[in-house]
């Protein structure tokens, strides 16, 4: 962890801390060999993984199932230019156990579009890093004029 001019680099565990506090993320994955960002709700799992719940239909789980993806998620105030960004990176992977499945249908995330048919994807945190950051607003040199 380091401080550079306004932001401050976190560890693993902070991280993991700050995105169990918002509902809402962005996955990076490639689609037809391009860059693709989807914003989705999610949760974490016991070990920091990130967990979705969609379709098993979708585009997504097709895109993803199998491959390296990043999670990104952020809360930021533009106001006083506070706020964090994490990101998650590692293999994604429909849950095929059928006692895994059960669980996660208890205790899983729940999804914003529920579908007949759904599949829980989990995306193992092989490379987790984030920043806060912490210069806040500043005024320009405009503070001295009265």
């Amino acid at each position: 962890m380091y401080a550079n001019d306004g932001f401050r680099e976190l560890d693993r565990w902070e991280c993991l801390g700050l995105l169990a506090g918002v509902p809402v993320g962005r996955i990076v994955h490639t689609r037809d060999a391009l860059p693709a960002v989807l914003p989705v709700n999610f949760a974490l799992d016991r070990d920091g993984a990130v967990l979705l719940r969609t379709s098993a239909a979708s585009e997504l789980v097709r895109a993803i199932d199998g491959s390296v993806v990043a999670f990104e998620a952020d809360e930021v105030d533009a106001a006083t230019h506070v706020g964090w960004s994490v990101v998650v990176t590692g293999p994604a992977a429909v849950v095929s156990d059928p006692g895994e499945h059960e669980r996660l249908v208890r205790d899983g995330p729940r999804s914003w579009v529920p579908s007949p048919r759904e599949v829980f994807v989990r995306i193992e945190p092989e490379l987790v890093t984030g920043r806060r950051l912490t210069a806040g607003r500043t005024t320009y040199g405009l503070d001295h004029v009265s």
